[in-house]
């Protein structure tokens, strides 16, 4: 009987030996198998796909066409679902002989579309996920273009004495909002086009900047709130159609920065104050469920370093600890709210990193961050920020690189790949 028992035991050991192999093996572990193992950036010109030496995760450069492609700012969703469903569409910008365009890429396939067809150099970057439109500025004035159909709309265009900008659109997608600048706030940007120069300007200024909403129905322009400070980072809630997020941009350390105003209503709300000498928040952004505004902090500059948030409604507060090497320039927030990702940055940033130079993927334990390396960016020029985005399936982050000379956009997966 023993021997009948070790026989059917050794057989049961083969049948899974046999099935391990089988899963282990075929086409798709072939394939895997033959990805190159490089250094990120090593060449100036990689292959399409490869694995990080250092990280083990596998990257790809997602758009392959001529010229350079753009993704995104961090906080501007640049995905919507494919015109069947079974995909999603990332849009970004492209580069073309003359200007600038939008293309969709789909996720799926990576099959690149050409969205607008309208010359000259476009801004803005704004999707509209319901209606399938992109928003976008052609020096001053307003117009959106379709995904599917390409039709273009001319929208607002501004008069001669006012010079605005349009940032953000509000989540039932019936209201565009932005700022307005004075010509003087203007002149000091031409005077000093480099960000070193004019940021102390404009903030020691204080010229008046104005938010404003578009009403996309009937095309009408209405100024919500004004004040002599340099108001930016405008962002809607992404569920609350009254929301409206700013901040007053400045020296960090200056400025109370993140705040809230209730379009209707007009209340404004500060959503974190500073408490010690040089105190920084800022490079905020709203949670996918608009329930929480997300930041990066620092009590006090450049010392400690937090990934902060807030609750809009309750105010409840929430912070995570995490190592000076792994503060990031941006960090973002996963579709199902459970992880971050950041792009890190080099020693020039305010973190002063000695080996900051990396895509991180963030785990939240406790009251701190555990952190694990996606991309090694040394061979990245940090002028470029790499600005990360999740995919809308979570499984990979996309992110925007100069490590082949041009501005490419680049997907990396979140699974680590087994080397052999």
């Amino acid at each position: 009987m023993r021997y009948k028992n070790a026989f059917g035991i050794l057989i049961v050991l083969t049948l899974i030996i046999t099935i391990s192999c089988k899963q282990t093996s075929g086409p798709a572990a072939d394939k895997e198998a033959n990805i190159p193992i490089l250094e990120t950036g090593a060449n100036d010109s990689m292959p399409k796909v490869w694995i990080d030496t250092d990280t083990h995760h596998k990257i790809e450069r997602l758009v392959n066409r001529d010229g350079s492609n753009r993704s995104f700012y961090f906080h501007n969703n640049p995905f919507l679902p494919s015109s069947d469903g079974k995909s999603s569409l990332m849009v970004f910008y492209g580069s073309t002989e003359t200007d600038n365009q939008l293309f969709t890429i789909d996720l799926e396939t990576g099959n690149t579309e050409q969205v607008t067809q309208k010359p000259g150099r476009k801004r803005g970057e704004i999707v509209g996920r319901k209606s399938r439109k992109v928003f976008y500025m052609v020096n001053d004035s307003i117009f959106s273009t379709h995904v599917d159909t390409h039709k273009t709309e001319f929208i607002y265009k501004f008069p001669e004495e006012i010079i605005g900008s349009v940032t953000s659109l509000n989540a039932d997608e019936t209201l565009l909002g932005g700022a307005l600048i004075t010509k003087e706030e203007n002149e000091i940007l031409k005077r000093n086009p480099e960000k070193k120069d004019f940021f102390n300007k404009i903030y020691e200024a204080k010229l008046e900047r104005s938010l404003f909403i578009i009403d996309l129905d009937i095309k009408e322009l209405n100024t919500i709130y004004s004040e002599k400070a340099w108001l930016n980072h405008i962002q809607f809630s992404p569920t609350d159609p009254d929301l409206l997020m700013y901040c007053h941009e400045g020296p960090w350390h200056k400025v109370d920065r993140i705040w809230t105003i209730n379009i209707k209503t007009k209340e404004n709300q500060l959503m974190h104050k500073r408490s010690v000498y040089r105190e920084i928040a800022g490079h905020e952004f709203f949670s996918p469920d608009g329930k929480n505004i997300w930041y990066d902090l620092q009590i006090p500059r450049g010392e400690t370093f937090y990934l902060a948030s807030k609750n809009v409604e309750t105010g409840e507060a929430a912070r995570y600890a995490m190592k000076r090497d792994e503060w990031s320039i941006h960090f973002n927030i996963s579709p199902d709210l459970k992880t971050f990702a950041g792009d890190g940055g080099d020693e020039g940033q305010v973190a002063r990193a000695k080996d900051g130079m990396w895509l991180y993927h963030f785990t939240p334990k406790t009251d701190s961050l555990t952190s694990e390396k996606l991309v090694n960016m040394k061979n990245h020029d940090y002028d470029l920020e790499p600005n990360v985005h999740f995919v809308p399936d979570g499984k990979s982050v996309i992110f925007r690189a100069n490590f082949e000379g041009e501005t490419q956009i680049y997907k990396v997966g979140l699974e680590e790949t087994i080397l052999k």
